[in-house]
This record gives structure tokens, C-alpha cells and sequence, in this order.
């Protein structure tokens, strides 16, 4: 029998040691945020875990632990039996729960009495999680970040997929939060991760960089949507060079309408979330606005949305709060096309200290 515990201070730093990656605990708990390529085994799942919880507060401990026991012993074994009856006698997997306890306990003795070699997660999630939010501090220290200014519509999103084409080192924020970043940035159909879940994301793929090559990232504010940037990243951010990139409005203007077609198909949802900026442009230029996208007239609108209210904010906050800005590289695409801004990448590429060297 080999049961093995193990700090997740470690565990972090381990985690390709490992097999399998099980996540004990119920599946509402393991879509709020889970290790990298868990796989989700539910001692109890949802709905048992409420009953279990029921239980002990309404009876007693003791019944409840009983009960849970029972289920507990049946969805275990079904695991085994759908999971792990092919495993080699050499497999090694890690297992967790929410505090270590005891969903992911039973679960690690039986799989070590079977005969296979398990590692216990100290302290669960719970712990995993306090270990995530140090290290973002830590690997954002040992990282050189490039980031990506330049106005709203500019196509910066499209040249960070045209350089992580290229093979460099990019973190795209939006694309982990599902959010454009802006108020029209919420993506249709796409729910944006937890704050916990995005955090992980970001830890996982900072975790993945090579320390000697630039990290190339976006000219975000410090939330994505309804998401917090974490705090030692952002400020990683915006104390790091830039790199401004220039677009030519008519074609800021047509980029914006490829990307949000799906609000040019909803006149309804777009007009309703023009509102929110009532408090900032007033009611009469935001009606104006609502009317012309009524009457399908979109690119005057986002043409005065970008001239009168983006460019401005924009240009004030990356003067407020990059400390760089002042001494930023201007760079131009000749269009939004891909080819465009491959040839971009391309140049930004061969740039001093954009290859690996410091």
C-alpha cells in the first residue's frame, strides 16, 4: 500500500509527475475551478452532497456520515470499475478534494490498497488555491512582458494570435475570460469562467513560459469583464515597455463590425447596452446612437463610439497607468486582414528583445 501526501506548495511544481489528476469533489465544485486536466470522479455528486449536507444538520453527524459512507463506498466503486480496471500496476495518480479530507481520502485508500502508488493533495483545493495566487506573484517577477497598446479597434486581439502563430509567448486575458473587455465585449453564448477558475488559467500558462523570451500581452484595465485581473500580473503590466499599434479608422471600423457582428444582428441587445453610457455621454447623443443602429446605420455609430468615447478613455488610462507609455514604440498595420498582421508579428519579431534576448 502506498498512500503519499503532499504539500501543494509542491504539488504545483509536480504536477507532470503525476498520471492522473482526480478531482474528488462534486461536479459544481470542479466547473468553479479545478487543477490542470483534472478529471472529475465524484465521491458524492451534486445532489448527494446536498442531502449528506442536509443530513448533518438537520439529524445528526453521525447519520449523515453513515449515509455518506454508503454512497460514497458505491460511486467509488463504479469509478474503479468504469476508470481503473485497465490501469498498469505502475500508474500514479493524485487525488483532492476540497481540504484533503474525506471524499478524496477513501477514494486514495482504496486506490492504494489495490496496490497503486497515490498522492494525497494537503489541504485539497482549498490549499491548491492559496498556492496558485502566491505563485502568479512569483512567476510574474521572473517574466518580461511586451504589451500591446493602442485604441479600441486597432486589432491588437488579431496580432497577438498572428505572434502566438509565430511561436511567440502570449497570454491573451480576453480569450481566458471570455470577454472582450469593454462594454459591449460580453461574447454571446459564453459565460465568463469564475474569478477563481480564471486565475488558474492564468497561473497554468504563466507557469508554461520560458523566462528568457518576452511575454507578449494585451493593454488590459485591471477587469476583464466581471473578472479581476490578478493584482501582481497587472502591475507586472503596466510597468513593462509597449508597443502602440496604429490602425486607420475605416478600417478600425469595419474590424469591430467583423467582431461583434453578432450585436449588429441584435439591434435590441445592442441599443440596450449603448444605455449604460447615458451617465457618461447623456441620454440625447446616446438616443442618436440607438436611432441610427435601428436604422441600420452601424458604422457611423461605432465610428463616433470610437472618435468620442473609447479613444479618449483609452489614451487617458494608458497615460495614468503604464509607467512606459511615454517612451512607447509605435507600430502600424496596413490593414486588419491576417495577412497584415502576420507581416506585423512578423516584424515585432525580429525587434530587439522580442526574439529571447534581454
Amino acid at each position: 500500500m502506498s498512500l503519499t501526501p503532499m504539500s501543494a506548495t509542491d504539488v504545483i511544481t509536480r504536477l507532470a509527475d503525476f498520471d492522473s489528476i482526480i478531482d474528488a469533489r462534486s461536479e459544481a465544485e470542479f466547473d468553479e475551478d479545478h487543477l490542470p486536466q483534472a478529471i472529475n470522479w465524484p465521491t458524492l455528486n451534486n445532489a448527494e452532497r446536498i442531502d449528506i449536507g442536509t443530513l448533518y444538520k438537520l439529524v445528526n453527524p453521525f447519520e449523515a456520515r453513515k449515509r455518506g459512507a454508503a454512497i460514497a463506498a458505491r460511486n467509488i466503486a463504479a469509478h474503479i470499475d468504469r476508470e481503473v480496471i485497465d490501469k498498469p500496476k505502475d500508474w500514479k495518480p493524485l487525488a483532492y478534494c476540497w481540504r484533503g479530507g474525506q471524499r478524496s481520502g477513501s477514494l486514495s485508500l482504496i486506490l492504494s490498497q489495490i496496490g497503486f502508488r497515490v498522492t494525497l493533495v494537503e489541504g485539497g483545493y482549498k490549499a491548491f488555491r492559496a498556492a496558485v495566487v502566491q505563485d502568479i506573484a512569483r512567476l510574474t517577477q521572473g517574466l518580461r512582458f511586451r504589451v500591446i497598446c493602442g485604441p479600441t479597434g486597432s486589432g491588437k486581439t488579431r496580432l497577438l494570435q498572428a505572434l502566438a502563430a509565430q511561436g511567440a509567448q502570449v497570454i491573451d486575458l480576453e480569450a481566458l475570460a471570455n470577454h472582450r473587455s469593454s462594454v459591449l465585449g460580453a461574447m454571446p453564448g459564453l459565460a465568463q469562467p469564475t474569478q477563481k477558475r480564471f486565475d488558474t488559467l492564468i497561473w497554468n500558462q504563466l507557469r508554461s513560459f520560458d523566462a528568457s523570451r518576452p511575454v507578449f500581452v494585451e493593454s488590459e484595465s485591471k477587469k476583464v469583464g466581471n473578472l479581476a485581473v490578478p493584482v501582481a500580473l497587472m502591475d507586472a503590466m503596466r510597468g513593462s515597455p509597449c508597443l502602440n499599434l496604429q490602425l486607420s479608422d475605416n478600417e478600425r471600423v469595419a474590424l469591430l463590425m467583423e467582431d461583434y457582428v453578432y450585436l449588429m444582428q441584435d439591434v435590441d441587445y445592442f441599443c440596450d447596452r449603448l444605455s449604460v453610457l447615458i451617465p457618461l455621454k447623456g441620454r440625447a447623443v446616446v438616443t442618436s446612437w440607438q436611432t441610427q443602429a435601428r436604422g441600420g446605420q452601424f458604422a457611423p455609430v461605432v465610428l463616433d463610439l470610437l472618435n468620442n468615447h473609447y479613444d479618449p478613455a483609452y489614451l487617458q488610462s494608458m497615460q495614468r497607468n503604464f509607467l512606459q507609455f511615454g517612451e512607447v514604440q509605435h507600430i502600424a498595420a496596413t490593414d486588419r486582414s491576417t495577412a497584415a498582421m502576420a507581416q506585423l508579428a512578423g516584424q515585432i519579431m525580429s525587434l530587439p528583445g522580442s526574439s529571447g534576448e534581454a
